[in-house]
């Protein structure tokens, strides 16, 4: 798969799904400080599904409409270690999950797709 993870996705789990064979680009080396909006630019240019722990990509998707990525994966659970949240990546692709043209909310739970 090809992610586009957000500034505030931690390194291990970028390391982790990188050593598991996906594309993984990262804000926080490419793009520091640049809005939620350009990191929805650079993942419709390229084609990724953003990886995210930021509840904003849902507004700017669902309320205003105007821009849509490929899929946003927003995380709602940080777990006690940096690499959790790629383990949970893991084990969702693992299953076979659909990301594509939907906004993901993966929690402790469960996970919650609104397809756009």
């Amino acid at each position: 798969m090809r992610f586009l993870a957000n500034e505030n996705f931690p390194l291990p789990s970028i390391v982790l799904l990188r050593n598991d064979g996906h594309f993984v680009k990262s804000v926080n080396e490419e793009f520091p400080g640049i809005s939620d909006r350009e990191v929805v630019r650079v993942a419709r240019e390229d084609s990724l599904i953003i990886l995210t722990f930021d509840k904003d990509y849902g507004e700017i998707i669902f309320r205003y409409g105007e821009l849509m990525p490929p899929a946003v994966v927003f995380l709602r659970y940080r777990g006690g270690h940096p690499l959790a949240s790629g383990i949970i990546l893991r084990e969702l692709i693992k299953e076979g999950m659909i990301f594509e043209n939907s906004f993901s909310v993966v929690d402790e739970q469960n996970v919650r797709q609104r397809r756009y």
